[in-house]
């Protein structure tokens, strides 16, 4: 048993790797299309290729990991399922704090009185309108998620309100306090709120992956890779889905630096849906202090200090035509790429594309289909009249929008259903523009060339056509791609070094030296370390990007399943905090949701930093056997905040932290 399978499912492709531990080398490697309808078909195509390239059988294999960018996505598209959020002793203006009211959009809100006060005193907790609402909601959403008030220095409303929903639904619910330790509820529940949306597609991932181990006959353990790099177990994973955020990418920075060993460089690595841009420091990835960030929502899932972007070779090719000159516009929606979409189905898509080549006036939907992905029933829970209707028309099979919407007015549902991830939209992707240029060929090219024509038939404000040729429009998104990952990385490192990365790249300055401008005064712009390009298209724009903002660039050999590589290299590690503070009697309270206490109030400092440590220690060892891990190691720190007043030691707080790690265990 000297063989590992990493796997990573992402939003166009689901790569597998046949990793030899004893060689420590990628000994196969292989892809399938990713299928969202039904991930076990893309998870069993790609494992089953892999595993008959490589010569393996299902005894030699001693572990099983899987990473995945389904989550990131799902926050960078808008999509998941509609969620109840339950507030417990929060007000209406605590929706306005951390970006939670542009989290829930319309998914319902209930406010309960309760919660509790920073020493972990409760409130009086009234569930009635909770009691009230759940019969209607039952039906109307996919999950619920629960955050209270100071939950993280006593839980017990949380729990009250969980058991209370289980018993009235069969429903996922979600808590606060199961999430994190740290205060700022509105974040909390953001991030509790984003958790609850993602349950059902990490678990049809895990239950997918786990099938197809079932069939073969494979009994290794299952792990999963976090946001910050480091694998925990299947079952852990499924109750913190909201930690697979930056999964993908974390498993890419780790892949990348096994397959470089490179110490110090930036990393950008390009899928269908996103670029993701992280910094190597010292053979390690940067973690976000602030927490993971994706989507425009800052979450408190410690991850990777990463910069996602809607940009990838399935981006949305769109024109601003507005403007006099006509720019082009790609993302953050990922579309299916017409020239894959016509693969499937090539007696819908060909006909319908030369019929709109042959219209008089080209309209905005020209080379635009509808196709469902589907997603189980419940993710349709609570539809508007109109998304309900729209979406009983829309079939399996693509079907053009000219002829599929009524009105303009259907074109907001029909986002809002994409939104959902109920439908998914196909046209022309930096993709289709790779084949109509001739350096892809995968696909069908023809689709891609039709489709790239019926572009070149639009006009700009002056009146004037956008461009004579297919191959030259395709040329200007492939030009556009590349200028806008040069962009992205220099925001990323911008970013890094505590700037204002988006206004400076837009800076008069910065423009001179990228564009090498002639003048008395000539801008040059270095960096520190070069760029590591990732991803399976990453040969086609990182050069080229890398060349721009003058990097030297490597793409590795294996640069397209860097991700599944990181899967399987990685370690478990997990982490468990208490915090001590001082209570009206002037007793030191150890409060922790994570740790066991027989008694946690002290009257001396030292007893509470002993207890809360060796309870941290204890707690974090057994998490991390939880996790997956064999032969824990746990390292403690402490953070004590105190002031001097009058030659006088006066003792603030304390914060705890058991940082537990090891290999899987095989």
């Amino acid at each position: 048993m000297s063989f590992s399978l990493g796997l990573d499912t992402g939003g166009t492709y689901t790569d597998a790797v046949i990793f030899d531990n004893l060689q420590n080398s990628v000994a196969a490697k292989a892809k399938s299309l990713t299928t969202r309808h039904d991930l076990a078909v893309g998870i069993a195509g790609a494992a089953a290729k892999v595993l008959k390239n490589s010569g393996v059988t299902a005894g030699d294999i001693s572990l099983v990991s899987i990473s995945t960018t389904l989550a990131t996505n799902a926050l960078v598209e808008g999509q998941g399922g509609r969620t109840a959020l339950v507030m417990i002793g929060f007000g209406e203006k605590d929706i306005e704090r951390a970006g939670l009211k542009n989290a829930l959009r319309d998914d319902p809100v209930i406010f309960l009185p309760g919660g509790h006060d920073t020493f972990g005193n409760a409130k009086p907790l009234d569930l009635s309108a909770l009691e009230t609402a759940l019969d209607e909601l039952a039906d109307h959403v996919s999950a619920f998620a629960v955050a209270g008030y100071f939950a993280v220095r006593n839980p017990a409303h949380e729990i009250a309100v969980r058991e209370l929903i289980h018993k009235r639904t069969k429903r996922p619910v979600t808590c606060s306090h199961e999430l994190s330790s740290k205060l700022n509820g509105p974040k909390r529940a953001l991030t509790t709120l984003l958790n609850a949306r993602l349950i059902d597609m990490i678990a049809r991932l895990i239950n997918a992956t786990k099938g197809f181990l079932d069939t073969q006959g494979i009994t290794a353990p299952l792990m999963v890779v976090r946001g910050d790099g480091s694998l925990v177990s299947a079952q852990f994973a499924l109750q913190r889905p909201i930690e697979t955020i930056l999964s993908g990418p974390a498993a890419s920075i780790v892949g990348a630096h096994f397959l470089t060993d490179m110490d110090e460089a930036i990393i950008a690595d390009i899928g269908g849906t996103t670029t993701d841009i992280a910094i190597l420091d010292e053979g390690r990835p940067r973690i976000d202090d602030a927490g993971a960030s994706v989507g425009g929502y800052r979450t408190m899932v410690e991850a990777v200090a990463m910069r996602t972007h809607g940009l990838g070779g399935d981006s949305e090719v769109k024109l601003d035509e507005t403007a006099l000159h006509a720019t082009i516009q790609l993302g953050p929606r990922r579309l299916s790429p017409i020239s894959l979409t016509a693969i499937a189905h090539p007696d819908i898509i060909m006909p319908v594309l030369k019929r709109q080549l042959n219209q008089l006036i080209p309209t905005r939907l020209d080379g635009r289909f509808a196709f469902v992905t589907g997603m189980p029933e419940n993710m349709a829970a609570g539809l508007s009249k109109s998304q309900a209707a729209l979406i009983a028309r829309i079939t399996e099979v693509p079907q053009p929008l000219d002829k599929l919407l009524k009105g303009t007015a259907e074109l907001a549902t029909l986002d809002a259903l994409v939104s959902r991830g109920l439908v998914l939209i196909a046209g022309f992707t930096p993709s289709d523009a790779k084949h109509v240029c001739g350096a892809f060929t995968h696909w069908n090219s023809e689709a891609a060339t039709l489709a790239a024509a019926l572009f070149t038939r639009k006009r700009d404000g002056n009146g004037n056509p956008l461009c004579g040729t297919p191959e030259a429009f395709s040329q200007m998104v492939i030009n556009r791609l590349i200028q806008q990952s040069a962009n992205y990385i220099l925001e990323s490192v911008f970013y890094e070094d505590g700037l204002d990365g988006a206004s400076i790249v837009k800076s008069p300055l910065i423009e001179r030296a990228l564009n090498r401008t002639p003048g008395i005064a000539r801008m040059a712009l270095f960096l520190d370390r070069p760029l590591i390009g990732l991803g399976a298209s990453a040969t086609a724009y990182y050069p080229a990007a890398a060349d721009i903002v003058g990097l030297q660039c490597h793409v590795p050999v294996d640069a397209d399943v860097a991700n599944a590589i990181g899967a399987v290299v990685g370690q478990v590690r997990v982490q468990v905090s208490a915090e001590i503070v001082q209570n009206d009697n002037m007793q030191f309270a150890v409060t922790g949701t994570e740790i066991e206490l027989s008694e946690n109030l002290f009257t001396e400092e030292e007893d509470a930093l002993s207890a809360a440590k060796t309870a941290c220690e204890r707690a974090a060892s057994e998490k991390a056997e939880r996790a997956g891990a064999n032969n824990v190691t746990v390292a403690v720190k402490d953070d004590i905040r105190a002031t001097v007043l009058d030659g006088q030691r006066h003792f603030v707080s304390a914060s705890i932290l058991a940082t537990a790690s090891g290999r899987p265990a095989s």
